[in-house]
């Protein structure tokens, strides 16, 4: 016999015990992202080990336990072992990058070896994080009222994976760091250990004896088949629906934490409405059939309102005068578009465990069994949807396929329950329609994202492609001006404002060093820099590592006038890899490394400003290599911005800055870096550009406005000695923090490039020691100097 006075508080304590878990998952992701990568495969990798090991323990549990431990006591000590595995793997985790870059490479052995090096990592905690429901389960009857309870608790755990998930994306990592998140989460699993200690002491256990079967126990199988292609829908689903907010929204930290937060509600609320539900419900599996159906119809809904309606409402972002009422308007935009599916697949759980328990089962196992179903559907779901069928089928027929099996699994139980063959003819026919109903991403919404309503009849959408990691495309407007889209925004153009960029980001790279003979450029897309790098004809050797292997293959054919044809180029190789795990597992070394990631607010990006990773560069290069990065002014801040600079200097402290003014307006930047003190010798480099072999060179900046190496040089706008009073209060954005990404995040919609371009000019002194050469010649580049800075 149980005390049912302590269910109330159980409940509590699976709310604090869902909080701690959902602030580990987004630090172990971080933790683990920064080592094995952030593409696609890596991210599946992580999210398949990472659910796999609930699976495993939510089996394993019950089979390994034995059911007259007092259900309290055990879920006291799952707990404990939580918060003890989260601090081990906050400390452990350096161990375990050596070890992975130490043997890591590409191809399947690469992808084995980031299975291994998750594996490692997450199934201890996540076996036992697996195992907490099973093992309340015991507390409880297994009755209708017990089978209720246990929803209850899914829903009160799922409601902690709300605050946690809020809580560690907009709050402990946006403030403090992996560290100060990962000690919030143990703190929060003693505090459950503790009270479930504290609950035990006054509540005996008595396991009850296994009674007689009272009612037919067939068709369980079915049941689990069920609930698992209910996970299968629900995390392929979330997987599609986020690529598409992440368009609306923009692709920040803040959105993923968001989108996330709003599912894990809805399936809160459905729990909690299937379990009062459940209680009263003579034919479970009529009901769990129903709600499977009900999910088509939830599928289409969201299919419509994210692709046909959401994108043309007449929002313009860029006139947001606060991050707070762009925060109220996507969720309000994230729960229109979400919530009915999740609620709906948040009500099959425990709709589904009334389906199968009865008196004569232990409650672990039937929990258990019904979990694991619904978690390898889960898995199932959230790997094929991200790497098979957005890529393979594409969106529109990814959501259809989704939508059928939904209507399937439905269909199903209400044939085994023998309902009507009118009502099953007509729930087929009615899903039949329903996907129908679902039409192709918009191109425009691919290329222009949150923009889209502002944006209609302004350009022709020439290209669309949903690839591994991002959905690209290519659009020209009516002045032949092409531009390359990702993230749902303009990443590169053939714009005088962005050729110039890219061009400079890539003469500097290769014209500065002596010998660039091997050259690696971290970011294809239109592949204009890397096209200004393959002309150099001292350029033996380039390397593109680029994330998405679409932008390569296709995006940059598009920009084949512009980028030299560059990915046809003979001495360039594609590295279709996150740059950092590329360098990471690379042996090779450089002469030079030009960097043009997206922008820092993209989720993920910001591991390429880290002060780890400039170490990482540095350690790639040859003596007397360069380093170059592109730093944006527009859509930022001036937080993000010092923060860039700041991170970069610390690593290069001999670093200067090149700006790319827009009529006379701040517009974006180039650092460049050396680990010695840099030193130009002019006249060295006007003789190179009027030899024969540099003609491509000459020509390509002079198609810029640049005819000699002054007017290149001329862009000159500071060193690390002369911005170090502005840059005194940057925050240095580290690998344990990730601070650019929650800066630039709230800089997303904001124009303010020329202000901030117009605070630093004050604190840009003339070089001194730089530029060597011929009196007239040095003298040339400082009135020019002068009159950038406005001297």
């Amino acid at each position: 016999m149980t005390s049912r006075r302590v269910l109330p508080a159980l409940l509590l304590l699976f709310v604090g015990s869902g909080c701690a878990a959902l602030i580990y998952e987004v630090v172990w992701f971080q933790l683990l992202e920064l080592v094995i990568g952030s593409s696609a495969v890596s991210m599946a990798v992580l999210l398949g080990t990472f659910m796999g090991g609930m699976c495993l323990g939510s089996l394993l549990l019950p089979r390994l336990v034995p059911s007259s431990a007092h259900p309290l006591r055990v879920y006291a000590w799952l707990e404990l072992g939580i918060g003890a595995m989260g601090l081990l793997l906050l400390f452990s985790m350096p161990l375990v990058g050596g070890a992975y870059t130490a043997w890591a490479g590409s191809g399947v052995v690469g992808i084995l070896l980031r299975g291994v090096a998750a594996a490692v990592c997450l199934l201890p905690p996540t076996l036992l994080m697996g195992a907490t429901l099973p093992a309340i389960a015991r507390w409880v009857e297994a009755s209708p009222d017990g089978v209720a309870w246990l929803g209850f608790f899914y829903g009160g755990n799922t409601a902690g994976a709300v605050l946690g998930s809020l809580l560690a994306g907009f709050y402990l990592l946006s403030a403090f760091d992996v560290s100060v998140a990962t000690y919030v989460a143990v703190a929060l699993n003693v505090t459950v250990a503790v009270l479930a200690l504290v609950l035990s002491v006054p509540a005996p256990f008595v396991a009850a004896a296994p009674a007689r079967e009272t009612r037919p126990t067939s068709g369980r199988g079915l049941v689990y088949l069920v609930i698992g292609l209910s996970g299968l829908t629900a995390l392929g689903s979330e997987v599609i629906w986020t690529r598409l907010l992440s368009l609306l929204f923009g692709a920040t930290v803040y959105t993923f934490s968001l989108i996330l937060a709003v599912f894990l509600a809805g399936l809160g609320i459905g729990s909690t409405l299937g379990s009062a539900l459940a209680r009263g419900a003579r034919r479970p599996r009529v009901a769990l059939g129903w709600c499977q159906l009900s999910l088509a119809a939830a599928m289409a809904w969201s299919a419509y309102v994210l692709t046909q309606s959401l994108p043309y409402w007449p929002i313009n972002p860029s006139i947001v005068t606060s991050a707070w009422f762009q925060f109220q308007l996507d969720l309000m935009r994230a729960i229109f578009a979400l919530l009915p599916g999740a609620i709906l697949w948040g009500a099959s759980f425990p709709l589904a465990l009334a389906s199968v328990v009865t008196p004569a089962v232990d409650p672990g196992r039937v929990v258990g069994g019904v979990y694991a179903a619904n978690t390898l559907g889960a898995i199932v779901g959230s790997l094929t949807a991200g790497l098979v069928l957005v890529v393979v089928f594409g969106t529109e027929r990814s959501q259809q396929i989704l939508i059928g099996l939904s209507a399937l699994s439905g269909l199903l139980l209400l044939f085994e329950a023998k309902v009507s063959t009118v009502a099953i003819a007509l729930a087929a026919g009615a899903a039949t329609l329903l996907a129908i109903t679902v039409q192709p991403i918009p191109g425009i919404f691919v290329a222009f994202g949150r923009y889209t309503a502002t944006q209609l009849n302004q350009a022709d959408i020439i290209y669309v492609g949903e690839g591994w990691n991002a959905s690209v495309a290519v659009s020209e407007r009516s002045n032949g001006v092409r531009n390359y889209h990702n993230a749902g925004k303009v990443q590169a153009s053939s714009e005088p404002q962005d050729m110039r960029l890219q061009r400079m980001l890539g003469h500097l790279t290769t014209l500065v060093p002596r010998s660039p003979r091997s050259v690696l450029v971290i970011g294809c897309g239109a592949g204009v820099t890397a096209g200004a790098v393959s002309v150099d004809p001292a350029v033996e050797r380039e390397t593109i590592a680029e994330i998405e292997p679409l932008v390569p293959r296709v995006v940059s054919t598009y920009f084949s006038e512009h980028n030299f044809d560059v990915v046809r180029n003979p001495k360039v190789t594609i590295r279709v890899d996150d740059a950092r795990h590329f360098l990471f597992t690379t042996r090779e070394t450089f002469d030079a490394i030009t960097s043009d990631p997206l922008d820092p607010w993209v989720k993920g990006a910001a591991m390429l400003y880290t002060r780890e990773f400039f170490d990482l560069v540095k350690s790639r290069l040859n003596p007397g290599g360069v380093v170059t990065l592109f730093v944006q002014l527009y859509e930022s801040n001036k937080e993000a911005v010092k923060s860039e600079i700041a991170t970069f200097f610390e690593a290069f402290p001999n670093g200067m800055i090149f700006a790319n003014t827009y009529n006379g307006q701040g517009y974006d930047l180039v650092l460049l870096g050396q680990v010695e003190p840099t030193r130009i010798d002019l006249d060295e480099m006007e003789d190179r550009l009027k030899r024969p072999e540099y003609a491509s060179v000459a020509k390509s900046l002079s198609e810029i406005g640049m005819y000699t190496a002054v007017d290149l040089f001329a862009t000159y706008a500071g060193s690390a000695e002369d911005m170090g009073s502005w840059l005194r209060d940057a925050e240095i954005n580290r690998d344990r923090n990730l601070r650019l990404q929650y800066l630039a995040g709230r800089g997303l919609n904001l124009y303010r490039a020329d202000a901030i371009f117009a605070e630093m000019l004050p604190y840009a002194g003339v070089p001194q020691g730089v530029f060597h050469g011929s009196p007239a010649l040095v003298e040339s580049l400082m009135q020019k100097i002068h009159s950038v800075l406005g001297r």
